[in-house]
C-alpha cells in the first residue's frame, strides 16, 4: 500500500459532496458510529479523493438548511460550504506528496469528504525550497508554522493592513525581525511617524531622530526646497521659483570653483551637490541691487526673509545647521541605507520630532534618495523601504504638502522591482491609500478591519480575495490575519509570532485609568512640557 492509500484508509470521513460550482462545493455532514457530526469550523481544511490525487478545500460557511422545530425526532441536516484551493498528486514510492494551488480535476457528486490531519496541514502549508521565513502559526493548528516567501515578499512589495489595536505594528516588526535574522546584511529603512519601533529591534537598528538626523538643504531637489521655504501650493514657475532656481545653480558653481572650472554645464538645479547659503544670499543681494524697478523687489525680499528665518530656526538644525558646508552625501547615504550594515541592518527614521512643516519634505526626500540610490547602484544593493502610516504619506487624495510623498511612494511601487527597491506598506485605512500604490503590493497581510469602505476596497486588491476569506476580517483576534498573495504558498488564516513585552512597538504609555489614578503634583512637570514644546524636542 502506498502513502496515499494509507492516508485514505486512516482519514476520518465527515461527509459527502452534494454540489459543485466552479471553485465552490457543498458537503453534507454525516454522523459517525456514535451518532455525532464532525465539528468543522470556518477556515478549517478538508480533503476529498479524486482518482490519483487529493483535492483540498477550506470551510467558508456552515449552515442547517432546515432547522429542527423540536417536534421531529429526525436529526438535522448540517451543510458546509467549501472553497477548493489545490491538490496533491500521489507521489512516487518513498516521496512525500507535494501540494500545488489550483484544481485540475473536480470532485463528483457523492464523493467522500475527509477530515485533515496535522500531516495534511504541514503538506499544504509547508515552506517551499525557496528562501522563506516563519512569521506565525496556523489559526486551526498552532503547532504548524506559517511561512512567507522572501523573494516574492520583497520583490513584489507587501502590505500590512489593520485597524488600530489589531496588532499591525507588531506584525510588521515580526516580519522585519525575521528578515533581519535571516539576512544580517540587509538594508532596510523604516519610516516611523510615532517613534514606536526602536525597542522592537534594540541594538540591531540604527535609530535616526530629529536630534541626530543629517539632511542638508543642498541634498533637496528644487521642488522640496521650494516647499520648505514657502510651504505647499507655490508653483516652481512663480516669480520666487524662477529667481531661486538661478540663484541655486549659481551658488553650486561658486562652491565648486565657478564656471571657469568647467562646471557650468554639469550642474542643474536638482543636481545633488553642495552650495552655501551665504553664496546664495550674496547673489540674491547683488541681483536686488541691479534691479531698475523697485516694484520687482517683493519676490527677492520674500526669498531672503524665508532663507534667513529657516537658517536660524533651531527646529531645522538638521537641514540648515552647521557653519561649514561639506560634501557628506556618501556618509549620509551610508547611514540611512546601512552601508555597511555593521550589525545594524535596519535604519529606523523616527519622524516624531520632525517639524510638521518639514515632515512631508523629509519623507519625500528619503523616498527619492532611496529610489535614486537603487537606480544608480544598478541593483547592486537592494533596499527595503517600509512606510508606517502609509495612508497619510500615500493617500489617494493627499493632504496639503504630501503630494510629493505620494508621488515618490507610488513611483517606487511601480518601478521598484526594476531598480532593486522593495516597498512595505503599513496602514490602518486601506481605503484611503492610493490605488496605484496598494495595487502594486502583491502580498497582503489583512488584519482585523471593520470599516465597510476598507473591506470593500480590500476586496479588489488581490485575486485571492475572491475566495471569500475577507469575510473573516471583522472577527479576527489581535495578532491574527488573512495572508494572501504571492508571498505565501496559499491564502491562510494565521496568527503572527508574539513579541516579548519589552520589544513590542509602542510608546509604552500607561493605561488611562492607571494614569488618572495618580495626582500630578510635580511642580516642574508643566515647565518641562513647555520647554519641550518650545524647543520641539521630545
Amino acid at each position: 500500500m502506498d502513502g496515499m492509500d494509507g492516508l485514505r484508509t486512516s482519514a476520518q470521513r465527515v461527509g459527502r459532496i452534494v454540489s459543485v460550482a466552479g471553485c465552490q462545493a457543498v458537503c453534507v455532514l454525516e454522523r459517525d458510529a456514535r451518532g455525532e457530526v464532525a465539528g468543522l469550523q470556518i477556515g478549517g481544511l478538508v480533503k476529498t479523493n479524486i482518482g490519483k490525487s487529493q483535492v483540498y478545500g477550506i470551510v467558508s460557511g456552515v449552515s442547517i438548511p432546515v432547522p429542527s422545530t423540536g417536534e421531529s425526532t429526525d436529526p438535522e441536516m448540517k451543510v458546509v460550504e467549501l472553497l477548493l484551493i489545490g491538490e496533491a498528486a500521489i507521489p512516487a514510492p518513498g516521496r512525500p506528496a507535494v501540494f500545488r494551488r489550483g484544481v485540475s480535476t473536480f470532485p463528483a457528486l457523492g464523493d467522500a469528504v475527509y477530515a485533515t490531519s496535522r500531516e495534511d496541514l504541514v503538506q499544504v502549508y509547508a515552506p517551499p525550497a525557496a528562501a522563506n521565513i516563519s512569521i506565525g502559526t496556523l489559526h486551526h493548528d498552532r503547532a504548524v508554522h506559517a511561512h512567507a516567501l522572501v523573494e516574492e515578499l520583497l520583490g513584489k512589495h507587501f502590505a500590512v493592513l489593520g485597524t488600530t489595536g489589531s496588532g499591525k505594528s507588531c506584525a510588521a516588526a515580526v516580519i522585519l525581525r525575521q528578515i533581519v535574522a535571516q539576512a544580517p546584511n540587509s538594508h532596510i529603512v523604516l519610516l516611523d511617524p510615532h517613534g514606536e519601533y526602536a525597542r522592537a529591534f534594540g541594538p540591531r537598528a540604527e535609530v535616526v531622530t530629529a536630534e541626530n538626523l543629517e539632511l542638508p538643504f543642498w541634498m533637496l531637489n528644487f521642488e522640496e526646497i521650494m516647499q520648505v521655504l514657502f510651504g505647499p501650493g507655490l508653483e516652481p514657475g512663480c516669480p520666487e521659483g524662477e529667481i531661486l532656481s538661478d540663484l541655486i545653480v549659481g551658488a553650486k558653481h561658486d562652491y565648486a570653483g565657478g564656471p571657469q572650472q568647467g562646471y557650468e554645464k554639469l550642474f542643474a538645479v536638482d543636481t545633488p551637490v553642495p552650495y552655501r547659503l551665504s553664496d546664495l544670499l550674496t547673489r540674491l543681494n547683488n541681483a536686488m541691487g541691479k534691479l531698475d524697478n523697485t516694484a520687482n523687489l517683493p519676490p527677492y525680499r520674500r526669498i531672503k526673509q524665508h532663507v534667513l528665518a529657516l537658517q536660524y530656526d533651531p527646529r531645522f538644525a538638521f537641514m540648515f545647521g552647521g557653519v561649514q558646508v561639506r560634501d557628506r552625501m556618501a556618509p549620509i547615504l551610508a547611514r540611512l541605507f546601512r552601508l555597511p550594515a555593521e550589525g545594524k541592518p535596519i535604519c529606523i527614521l523616527d519622524l516624531s520630532g520632525i517639524p510638521s512643516e518639514a515632515l512631508p519634505v523629509v519623507v519625500a526626500a528619503v523616498c527619492r534618495l532611496a529610489h535614486g540610490f537603487a537606480s544608480w547602484s544598478n541593483r547592486a544593493c537592494p533596499i527595503l523601504l517600509v512606510c508606517e502610516e502609509a495612508h497619510r504619506f500615500g493617500a489617494q487624495v493627499p493632504e496639503a504638502g504630501f503630494a510629493m510623498t505620494k508621488n515618490w511612494l507610488t513611483r517606487i511601487a511601480k518601478e521598484g522591482r526594476k531598480y532593486g527597491i522593495s516597498l512595505g506598506v503599513v496602514s490602518q485605512r486601506p481605503s484611503k491609500l492610493s490605488t496605484d500604490l496598494i495595487s502594486q503590493c502583491n502580498t497582503i497581510f489583512a488584519m482585523r478591519l471593520s470599516n465597510n469602505e476598507d473591506l470593500a476596497f480590500l476586496s479588489g486588491t488581490s485575486a485571492d480575495t475572491a475566495m471569500g476569506l475577507n469575510d473573516f476580517l471583522p472577527t479576527l483576534l489581535t495578532g491574527e490575519c488573512i495572508a494572501m498573495g504571492q508571498g505565501v504558498t496559499m491564502p491562510i488564516r494565521m496568527r503572527f509570532h508574539g513579541l516579548p513585552e519589552g520589544e513590542r512597538p509602542g510608546t509604552g504609555a500607561a493605561a488611562v485609568t492607571q494614569a488618572w489614578s495618580q495626582q500630578v503634583d510635580n511642580p516642574n512637570f508643566l515647565a518641562s512640557v513647555v520647554t519641550y514644546w518650545r524647543t520641539q524636542k521630545r
